[in-house]
């Protein structure tokens, strides 16, 4: 099992240098990766139907740039992104952002991607809300295709490229997971992702949608052992029944577990850096 942190986008603040030393501290804990959720615009909620988790007044640090930021302040933590919402953003930039990433962390990225629920953010950003699992599908080839080849020519549904590339590319395919629970996302797991970015489900959900995923691995002639699941445990727990719920996670499937110390009334980075020590030391029984 490899553990990670998720980065408390909301709590955290814009301190710089306690940006720093709670990446470095997560890292000197012995954590394998760190995970920050992605929104690039906040709505106000006010008159708006559906269910607003998060709003203008939530702060949000944009991936790409943190990761860049925080490469240059590890060594050995991972970052994954959990998650990017691909079909709002342009596929050639995200393409360039991670292919830097990547390059400048001497290859320790994983772009966790996903289709999001904020339509706001998609018609404030001019893409269509309505064909974002077709266009993410779509990205994911194009993606794939502008790592590893220097000059693309691509004309499909949502984006086109005249014969063009970037540079520089990444050492690697960076690896693609994926979030979201719906079963056509599972089953676009299974046929074109990496591994899958769970939210926070119960076992039972966990548990039927790795079975979800690793069947639909195997129609595409695929092996589901090759598919990374990272599913994550709130610290509302005491450690040892977070312990508990981890072990009953990786029974279910899962490899990598990610810690989630937001909305717990954790008031200063330090106060999540303890939640956090207090996790890892039972998990590893020292």
């Amino acid at each position: 099992m490899r553990y990670g942190a998720i980065f408390p986008q909301t709590e955290i603040g814009t301190d710089p240098i306690a940006i720093r030393d709670y990446a470095q501290a997560v890292e000197g804990l012995g954590y394998d990766y760190l995970l920050a959720y992605d929104h690039v615009l906040g709505a106000d909620p006010e008159g708006r139907e559906g269910r607003w988790p998060y709003t203008y007044l939530s702060s949000f640090h944009e991936p790409f740039a943190l990761f860049s930021y925080l490469a240059g302040l590890t060594e050995r933590i991972e970052f994954i992104s959990g998650v990017i919402i691909l079909p709002q953003r342009q596929t050639a930039l995200v393409a360039k952002q991670a292919a830097e990433v990547d390059i400048l962390s001497g290859g320790r990225l994983i772009l966790g991607i996903g289709s999001g629920w904020n339509y706001l953010e998609y018609e404030s950003l001019g893409e269509g809300f309505h064909t974002r699992g077709r266009r993410l599908e779509e990205q994911v080839g194009l993606l794939r295709r502008l790592w590893s080849e220097p000059l693309v020519e691509f004309e499909g549904d949502f984006d086109r490229i005249p014969a063009a590339g970037i540079n520089p590319r990444p050492n690697r395919l960076i690896p693609i997971w994926m979030g979201g629970t719906a079963p056509v996302v599972l089953d676009r797991i299974g046929r074109i992702g990496d591994g899958w970015v769970a939210g926070r489900g119960d076992i039972e959900q966990v548990a039927d949608s790795v079975e979800a995923i690793h069947a639909a691995a195997e129609r595409a002639g695929r092996d589901p052992s090759e598919i990374g699941i990272g599913a994550s445990v709130s610290y509302h727990r005491t450690p040892e029944e977070q312990v508990a719920f981890a072990a009953r996670l990786e029974a279910a499937g899962a490899d990598r577990l990610h810690v989630l110390t937001m909305d717990l009334g954790l008031e200063t980075p330090g106060d999540h850096i303890d939640a956090l020590r207090a996790f890892i030391e039972a998990a590893r029984g020292s």
